[in-house]
């Protein structure tokens, strides 16, 4: 539903703002073209407007490490915020001096909220 197109909505999706997106990518960019396609995905919806929140966990860490394949540097540069969960990266002895600029660390405190926030739409790959 886009601004405006809906007597008494409060929730909007349409460009500039609304309905953040919690796109949360678990698998690595060297786990096949699913990867790149979930952070084409992210991408495209922050260029069109979207509030777009990319949060990547597990094997997904990867994406966030500078010169790795997938787009997460392209979905930044779109305006999605890149999230990297903190324990994750501990468990592959990664450091965050080592992912790209745009990336920030974050606990699972934060994380949680971001999951439970009124209105999120999460989706998982």
């Amino acid at each position: 539903m886009t601004e405006g197109s809906g007597a008494g909505s409060a929730v909007s999706d349409g460009p500039g703002g609304g309905t953040p997106h919690l796109l949360i990518e678990s698998k690595g960019p060297w786990a096949g073209g699913a990867c790149a396609g979930f952070l084409r995905d992210a991408r495209d919806l922050a260029g069109l407007g979207h509030p777009v929140q990319l949060l990547l966990i597990q094997e997904g860490v990867g994406a966030a490490v500078g010169g790795a394949p997938g787009g997460a540097q392209e979905a930044a540069a779109a305006g999605a915020e890149i999230l990297v969960d903190d324990f994750s990266l501990a468990q592959r002895g990664l450091a965050a001096a080592g992912l790209l600029p745009a990336a920030r660390v974050v606990d699972m405190a934060e994380i949680s909220a971001r999951v439970l926030a009124p209105g999120v739409r999460v989706v998982w790959h």
